[in-house]
């Protein structure tokens, strides 16, 4: 396994193509608004490095039998569903952010189970194919990113009657020796931070939509692949100068990026979907469902963080044993706990596929989300209550760097004479960074949209729900007669 310096080096080696502000950039590895990102996701290979954490950050491969990174591994039981739960807390404490390599480890597990059954059906050879390249992937250690999302264009046309037909990515060209895809995925974490993608349908296909149901995987610096960094809320503070108490999180966080494929080449061995609509759904959901499930172990760690804030800023303003105070901050526990617990459910009750890795329980998975889509929402409105409006208003750190300011800063922006205005500033803007700035990518607003919109998952809820089951079950119980 990789360490974290030996993982900064592999990155440096990759011949990335990524603009930020309309300007190239040469060495993302250094440029001061990606390198926080990229500290993110090396935590991924410090802490699996330490002894201590051995047991949740690492695994036995099932392909080769040797120990691997654990977001390099297929899940072989309800306990390695569990751990990757409690491995994503871990990380989420440790960063405050997005650790970005979730999306892959969700993507690989989707892909083996679904390759295998698609195989099944068809007499394809897809599920050898991702077997010899996960393979690669656990031996060398490597980030994967996941891509699933499209454009999607006009969202009341399917993929084949869209206006511009790469609003889907798409085949464009079969060759002899593999295929040439065009297309965009968007909003894609840590794709800079990545050696490799793994590329997924983003919906279920008809027949006519055969073009669209493709999945494979490629070098992050294949040719033709090229990255549009997206904007954060704050970003730019990371590149002034003395500005370390105003980025709140100087060390960590995340990222997203619009994905171009401008004609890539993708060799037949790479290929694990080229036109079976039937099962593109199927990949879709279980990913889906996967990633639904990571997010009560990511956002639940970045909770926690929050909320020590919170009451840290709570004895800083002087009013730790407020009784509303205390009420709120066991609040927020309460919910961040709720968050927890369902992604551990989930994780239980999941099962063994035909291809033999395993699989959470869907409607337990969508309920973690859902309840990601609301409760870190009010988690963040308590810390802003708590913390107060000083958060968002208080003045730069270039402005408490000035001699003539600093005395004023300091007298006027006390609150408990034991502790320095620095440092009471320093955990104002930890919360800002979280609630409001670049890590709200990872906790705010991707608790929203992140592994689909609120509506995606109530849909799952819907299907999966059984009510006709419990509408037999009322009847029985009321001593209602089939007809």
């Amino acid at each position: 396994m990789k360490t974290r310096e030996e993982y900064i080096e592999s990155l440096k080696k990759l011949n990335l193509e990524v603009y930020l502000m309309g300007e190239k950039v040469d060495v993302p590895t250094e440029h001061p608004i990606i390198k926080p990102s990229m500290n993110s996701v090396a935590m991924t290979y410090e802490l699996a490095q330490q002894p201590e954490y051995e047991e949740l950050m690492t695994a036995t491969s099932n392909l080769t039998g040797e120990k691997v990174n654990r977001f390099a591994h297929l899940h072989q039981s309800t306990d390695d569903l569990i751990k990757k739960v409690k491995m994503q807390r871990l990380l989420g404490q440790k960063t405050a952010s997005c650790f970005q390599r979730c999306v892959g480890m969700d993507a690989a597990n989707a892909v083996y189970s679904t390759t295998y059954e698609c195989d099944e059906a068809h007499g394809t050879n897809y599920h050898e194919n991702f077997k010899k390249y996960w393979e690669r992937i656990q031996r060398e250690d490597l980030v994967v990113d996941g891509a699933m999302t499209d454009p999607k264009g006009d969202r009341a046309l399917s993929p084949s009657q869209q206006k511009d037909p790469d609003m889907y990515l798409r085949v464009v060209e079969t060759r002899e020796d593999g295929i040439v895809v065009r297309g965009s995925k968007a909003h894609q974490t840590g794709i800079v931070n990545s050696h490799e993608v793994i590329v997924m349908p983003t919906i279920a296909m008809r027949p006519e939509d055969k073009d669209y149901a493709v999945a494979f995987a490629l070098p992050s610096d294949a040719e033709g692949i090229f990255m549009i960094y997206g904007r954060q809320s704050c970003d730019t503070r990371k590149m002034e100068p003395n500005a370390d108490i105003d980025v709140g999180n100087k060390n960590f966080g995340g990222h997203e990026a619009l994905m171009i494929f401008d004609n890539v080449f993708v060799p037949n061995d790479r290929i694990f979907m080229n036109g079976e609509t039937d099962f593109a759904g199927m990949m879709v959901e279980r990913f889906a469902s996967y990633h639904r499930q990571s997010y009560g172990g990511c956002k639940v760690g970045v909770g926690d963080v929050l909320i020590g804030a919170t009451a840290l800023a709570a004895d800083y303003n002087g009013v730790p044993k407020a009784s509303h105070i205390k009420d709120k901050i066991i609040e927020m526990n309460h919910l961040n706990e709720t968050l927890y617990s369902c992604g551990i459910a989930c994780s239980c009750e999941g099962s063994k596929m035909k291809a033999g890795n395993y699989y959470v329980d869907t409607l337990l998975a969508n309920v973690c989300k859902q309840n990601i889509t609301r409760m870190p929402y009010e988690i963040t409105r308590l810390a802003e209550d708590i913390a107060g409006g000083l958060m968002v208003t208080m003045p730069s750190q270039q402005d408490y760097d000035n001699e003539k300011l600093r005395p004023y800063i300091d007298k006027y922006l006390q609150g408990n004479a034991d502790v320095s205005t620095e440092d009471r500033m320093r955990i104002l803007r930890l919360i800002e960074n979280i609630t409001l700035g670049t890590a709200a990518v990872g906790y705010r607003t991707e608790s929203m949209h992140g592994a689909g919109s609120p509506q995606a998952q109530r849909i799952m809820i819907g299907r999966q729900a059984n009510v006709e089951h419990k509408k037999e079950l009322a009847k029985n119980i009321a001593g209602i007669k089939k007809k």
